[in-house]
């Protein structure tokens, strides 16, 4: 499943209740943000430990990945997130969350088309994609208690 759509829409939100399901009903879940992920990736490389951190991630019966496209990985770390997503490809449940649409995933994976077409084409064959619209629900929240006008404020 992966939730599109502008920041505080509920995305995260959405994603957390779907883990707690999945928790509730004794399944493995593995809950990181996108930077995170790439970040812990390229240490356990560093130091030699690669396969043991892609078990990490690899291994539960779902992996929640939020927060694609807010800090774009290098193009080393696109790669490393592509091991990720091809190995559970027919493995295992992905939940991502990205403030991004599918068009701009080629310049979240540091310009390179070809690896976010590869991502692409295994995350689609088999999700459903939910994209939100509308304000953030901080945003307005904010407005309501008169802390900011309309048209102020447009992003979090």
């Amino acid at each position: 499943m992966i939730f599109l759509g502008p920041p505080g829409v509920g995305k995260t939100h959405l994603a957390v209740a779907l883990s707690l399901e999945a928790l509730r009903r004794r399944q493995k879940v593995k809950f990181t943000t996108a930077a995170a992920l790439v970040s812990s990736l390229a240490e356990a490389e560093r130091i030699g430990t690669l396969a043991r951190r892609l078990s990490v991630f690899c291994g539960p019966a779902l992996l929640v990945i939020d927060e694609i496209g807010f800090l774009p990985p290098d193009a080393h770390q696109a790669n490393l997130f592509f091991q990720v997503v091809s190995r559970r490809y027919e493995q295992g449940s992905i939940i991502l969350t990205s403030n991004k649409s599918y068009g701009e995933w080629a310049e979240v994976f540091s310009g390179d088309a070809v690896i976010a077409a590869a991502i692409l084409d295994r995350l689609l064959h088999h999700s459903t994609t939910i994209a939100i619209k509308g304000e953030s629900y901080r945003l307005k929240d904010k407005r309501r208690a008169g802390l900011i006008g309309k048209g102020e404020a447009t992003a979090d």
